[in-house]
């Protein structure tokens, strides 16, 4: 068995889980997720800690066997802590501010580009050049923060756009005369 599938899940203090076949609900002080999980792995709640096990060691196995297992982990952080990702704007004139709960963008396009939130995530924007999306469900959370990545990624010439806090953009060269 790998290691990873060795490690049991802790449940802190008011985190409860409940198991049905192929489907796994973590109820937290942040909220409740809910995932499909497969149905052959084997999930088990002992008191405070959650055991998943696989059928085989075939490859497929092993793999669903870590893939639950981190599901259900980052299920749990999300309801007690919760996720966050930290995203920086560089460029003149490039800002971003809060419109109610929506986000809005001035990345030097000819109009403010708005970004609604979804479900479950809320948006902080503690500097104009900084943007925090945070939220419960990190699949969410970081589907959330590529697509405003997306609307004006890094480029690598003199590195503007929207980028990820510590990431690092490869710049190029340019043309001399």
């Amino acid at each position: 068995m790998s290691r990873i599938g060795r490690q049991p899940i802790e449940l802190p203090s008011g985190v409860n889980v409940s198991l049905l076949p192929g489907r796994v609900m973590v109820n937290g002080p942040l909220g409740e997720l809910t995932q499909e999980v497969p149905a052959r792995m084997k999930i088990e709640q002992a008191e405070s800690v959650i055991t998943v096990s696989r059928p085989t060691e075939r490859g497929e196995d092993r793999a669903l066997h870590g893939l639950t297992r981190t599901l259900i982990a980052n299920m749990v952080e999300g309801v007690t802590k919760g996720f966050e990702k930290r995203l920086e704007l560089q460029g003149v004139g490039y800002r971003a501010a809060l419109q109610g709960a929506d986000l809005r963008l001035d990345v030097g396009y000819s109009h403010p580009v708005v970004l609604k939130a979804r479900q479950g995530i809320s948006f902080e924007v503690p500097t104009p050049t900084e943007i925090v999306v945070k939220g419960v469900d990190k699949q969410q959370v970081g589907q959330t923060a590529a697509e405003i990545r997306k609307v004006r990624p890094p480029e690598p010439y003199k590195g503007k756009g929207i980028r990820y806090t510590g990431e690092y953009v490869r710049r190029k060269v340019g043309k001399r005369a």
